[in-house]
């Protein structure tokens, strides 16, 4: 008797933990049509859209994509940055992180380069050095400069941090907001 008593308790554990499963994956997609009716209606939302990807904490593929469509229209190197940040550390995202990398490298400012060049696994070293070279801001020219010299294959924040040395991975917003 023990033993059916126990089989039962297990297999009510079992449909307690799928219910919960299920109501995880039900909360996730409502959040994610949520999500992906900002982006679709409105402009310059990626950054809202993100921040309430990560407090739902994950989407459906359409939320992602939905977001990279609104960063793409609106051309938005802050947005780009970040979504391109969680696609180098979720590799199956169904978005294209080279496009995302190349908007900023394009339209952004010289701390949204220099944050590509710190925190990307494997920034394109030579056309954000480019970049920032062309803009004749010598305290970012100078920011660049000491990464490089530390870090001069530009191998991000990862590899210096599981090499034993410590760098910061400062999130970018929009605005002036210093980091």
């Amino acid at each position: 008797m023990n033993t059916q008593a126990y089989d039962q308790q297990q297999v009510q554990k079992e449909a307690d933990e799928q219910a919960l499963i299920e109501k995880r994956r039900e909360r996730l997609k409502n959040e994610s049509l949520r999500i992906i009716e900002i982006a679709d209606n409105e402009a310059n939302s990626a950054l809202k859209c993100i921040h309430q990807l990560s407090v739902a904490g994950g989407a459906t593929e359409a939320t992602y994509i939905a977001i990279e469509q609104r960063i793409v229209a609106d051309q938005d190197p802050a947005g780009a940055y970040h979504l391109a940040l969680l696609a180098q550390s979720t590799p199956d995202l169904p978005i294209d992180a080279r496009q995302l990398i190349e908007l900023v490298v394009n339209k952004g400012d010289n701390q949204q380069l220099l944050a590509l060049l710190k925190n990307l696994p494997l920034p394109p070293v030579d056309i954000i050095k480019e970049q920032i070279l062309a803009t004749n801001d010598g305290e970012a020219i100078g920011l660049m400069n000491a990464y490089l010299q530390i870090n001069p294959e530009g191998y991000g924040s990862h590899h210096m941090l599981s090499s034993g040395q410590s760098d910061q991975i400062v999130p970018l917003s929009s605005g002036n907001h210093s980091n």
